[in-house]
């Protein structure tokens, strides 16, 4: 079979999708109403960076009730949990202690974003809550139908049919048969929702439910529907935790006040360094390289910003970045197999198209070979190192099971950034890079085998 021809546009519409997604995952986009900045895609600005890059904020959390009646596996359940929510929220870069003597759980995670008032109090008042979901008969507390993990087994954000932002849960096999139950008695009542001694919605019931489904509505954007989505599946600690107001601490970036800076003019030296050594080695195929991955680098800034949607921000730490160097130089060496591939076609006599066809033809299997190895090591890394409540860690639960709990955010970092980085290495190093290549050897002025790796004619 004859294989389909690659247009003279093709080089153009694909440069126009790189510069595209190249600028807006930099600079995001924005818009300001006075003084208020109203955001639309988030960019580079938007990373949360590790406590390494840009500090952040040590808290002492203290039981809100007796430290006798406290056990260790108290204490246990209680750090696990704090764990579980630091990376539910995409906090990969953290340190949380417990001083089982003095029943206190120590606290070090970066700064958001957006933290310009560098606040330590706002920012740790999320993490000591209970977070304890509740569904009751009528509007108190009195009567509880549902409670916490033992009855709901998942909540995600989303949207319902009329596009209102809520909270889906799906129930427990008993959980399903008690809302049945409730449901049926309570037709034309109302079942109030709580989130520990706080009613966040009221609805009437207007059908008995059986399905093992519901959803909480009244959430004001996907943000606010995602937090408690988090909190719920993160569970409930077994009692409130109070920060010290006179232990909490600002913490100093251990790189430096510079080191971001620093850091992104190293990487542009290195980046342009190798794009220009690139371009000098093989020409155009040199240059179509360089291109792909100035997308493959953005493409992962996209996906660490929380860019793209469904895909919320993640803080970017040094194993992260250590996670992109590594997929850039997995780009790099893609580029590089299929160029050599071409010039040996060259050698074999080939024709421009003949040579071009056949080098990147003989080269996936190997590119192919050592991005699948990667990705299974950046799959293994984040079921081993995440939380439980993600896709990759359900799906690892059964090997992972026989060796513990193991939540580590820097370790989980470092296998998103790999696998994302080599996603988009499959996509744009060698898809991309293949269809532009061919596309650009389609103008007359660039048809010479010198130009693609070939010997010049003298």
């Amino acid at each position: 079979m004859k294989a389909k021809k690659t247009g003279k546009k093709a080089f153009f519409i694909i440069l126009a999708l790189i510069i595209a997604l190249t600028y807006t995952a930099f600079f995001g986009v924005e818009n300001y109403h006075g003084d208020t900045r109203k955001l639309y895609i988030k960019g580079a600005q938007d990373i949360r960076w590790g406590i390494d890059i840009r500090g952040g904020v040590e808290a002492v959390f203290t039981p809100d009730i007796e430290i006798n009646s406290i056990t260790e596996n108290d204490m246990a359940s209680a750090k696990a949990i704090i764990e579980t929510r630091l990376v539910n929220n995409n906090i990969t870069d953290y340190e949380v202690f417990t001083d089982i003597k003095n029943k206190q759980i120590i606290v070090r995670f970066p700064w958001t974003a957006e933290e310009t008032e560098f606040d330590p109090a706002s920012a740790v008042a999320e993490l000591g809550e209970t977070a304890l979901l509740t569904f009751c008969e009528g509007t108190t507390q009195d009567n509880v139908i549902l409670k916490g993990a033992q009855d709901i087994e998942e909540a995600y954000a989303g949207v319902n049919e009329n596009g209102q932002y809520v909270v889906h849960l799906k129930f427990t096999k008993s959980g399903t048969s008690k809302f049945a139950t409730a449901t049926e008695k309570l037709l034309n009542k109302t079942i109030s929702i709580w989130m520990d001694d706080t009613m966040i919605s009221s609805p009437t019931v207007n059908s008995v439910i059986t399905g093992g489904q519901a959803y909480i509505d009244g959430m004001a954007n996907i943000e606010e529907a995602s937090d408690l989505a988090n909190k719920i599946n993160a569970g409930s600690l077994p009692f409130a935790l109070t920060a010290d107001d006179s232990k909490l601490q600002i913490i100093s970036p251990s790189l430096g006040s510079n080191a971001l800076q620093v850091m992104v003019i190293a990487g542009a030296c290195a980046f342009l360094a190798i794009c220009i050594i690139m371009i000098l080695r093989y020409r155009v195929p040199g240059v179509v390289a360089s291109l792909c991955l100035m997308g493959q680098v953005a493409a992962m800034i996209a996906c660490v910003s929380g860019y793209f949607p469904g895909i919320q921000s993640f803080t970017l730490t040094i194993p992260g970045i250590a996670g992109i160097i590594l997929s850039i130089g997995m780009g790099v060496d893609a580029n590089v197999i299929a160029a050599e591939r071409i010039r040996d076609e060259f050698e074999k006599g080939k024709t421009i198209d003949g040579a071009i066809d056949s080098g990147y033809q003989n080269s996936l299997s190997a590119i192919v070979d050592g991005n699948v190895t990667i990705v299974i090591v950046s799959l293994v890394l984040m079921g081993a190192f995440g939380s439980s409540d993600g896709i990759i860690q359900k799906l690892f639960a059964p090997i992972m099971s026989l060796f513990g709990s193991s939540i580590t955010g820097s370790i989980y970092s470092f296998g998103y950034t790999l696998l994302v980085g080599v996603i988009f290495n499959m996509i744009l190093g060698v898809y991309a890079s293949k269809y532009m290549t061919k596309s650009i050897s389609k103008f007359k002025a660039l048809r010479k085998p010198h130009l693609f790796g070939g010997a010049k004619n003298v």
